[in-house]
């Protein structure tokens, strides 16, 4: 017949604790990073005014005349770099 399990002794159940109460606790990370939206957001309509502005008045613009299409590259760079800070908010 098989044996009943026997009951802890108070002696093993203060060393249970001492264990537990002796493990290091977990360290929360922050929840949030503040400088996320301002910046995606910023980024992402300095894009937009880019390729409005490219669009709008580029043949009248020295520098952008010379870039031509590249224009377009640099504004949607812009906003995909935006994307790409958004990523990063929690």
């Amino acid at each position: 017949m098989p044996e009943s399990r026997t009951r802890k002794s108070a002696e093993d159940k203060q060393k249970l604790k001492a264990q537990r109460a002796a493990k290091p606790q977990k360290v929360k990370a922050p929840s949030s990073r503040r400088w996320v939206p301002p910046t995606f957001i910023t980024v992402g309509l300095l894009g937009v005014a880019w390729l409005i502005t490219f669009y709008v008045a580029g043949p009248r613009i020295p520098y952008m005349s010379d870039l031509d299409n590249w224009n377009i590259l640099i504004g949607m760079g812009g906003m995909a770099a935006a994307f790409g800070i958004a990523t990063l908010w929690r």
